[in-house]
């Protein structure tokens, strides 16, 4: 499998000098999760921790879990930084567990988790899915499992995404592996997006249009 997939690349990217990503709590999570109970939280391939702590903010108990030590090092930093008293009984840091795994041998507990998120995950399709399924597996009844990645539809040169289309998906693909016998789909749709991530225009001046896939469904 390429590098891309194991720990010491990512170790590598998040050595670094700088962040990696924004900082700030990937958009469709909180469009999606913001209306849900807080319970227990998974979250998958959390990086530097942005996904997480806005999480812990609101009160989830969150799990997150990355391939790199790295990454987990400056999540766990992050969290601590997050503004609110160290010295009280209940932080943000406190209610956040990191977790270093490799996704393409790892698999979490079954029916653990109120809400299970990934975001952006891409690996190739025969590691994607036995992973997506295996996080399925992790939601409780009554939980929620959302998955957004790059939508299969931004495979072109001028969407700047990556070389390899085995590496993207669409909802409706996430959502054909869910048993309808204890799922309920709430959002399988191709999500254009509107902020300064889009690239900006073509080679013929035209806009470029990118989109999310965004899965939302609920555990009956």
């Amino acid at each position: 499998m390429p590098s891309e997939f194991d720990q010491g690349y990512w170790d590598d990217r998040y050595s670094a000098q700088g962040d990696v990503w924004s900082g700030a709590a990937n958009p469709v999570l909180v469009s999606e999760a913001s209306a849900l109970a807080p319970g227990r939280a998974l979250d998958i391939g959390c990086g530097e921790g942005a996904d997480a702590i806005w999480l812990a903010g609101r009160g989830w108990q969150v799990t997150g879990v990355d391939f790199s030590a790295v990454a987990l090092e400056r999540a766990a930093a992050r969290s601590r930084r997050s503004g609110e008293d160290p010295s009280a009984a209940d932080t943000i840091a406190g209610r956040i567990q990191w977790q270093q795994h490799d996704f393409t041998r790892w698999a979490p507990p079954a029916g653990r988790y109120d809400l299970v998120t990934a975001q952006f995950m891409h690996l190739p399709s025969a590691p994607r899915t036995v992973l997506f399924r295996a996080l399925a597996d992790a939601v409780a009844p009554g939980g929620t499992l959302l998955i957004v990645g790059h939508d299969v539809s931004d495979v072109h040169p001028a969407a700047h995404r990556m070389p390899d289309p085995d590496l993207f998906f669409s909802a409706d693909e996430v959502a054909a592996t869910l048993d309808p016998a204890l799922w309920n789909i709430e959002v399988a749709e191709a999500r254009i997006r509107t902020s300064s991530a889009n690239p900006g225009t073509g080679p013929d001046g035209s806009p470029v249009r990118t989109a999310d896939a965004v899965l939302r469904a609920s555990r009956l």
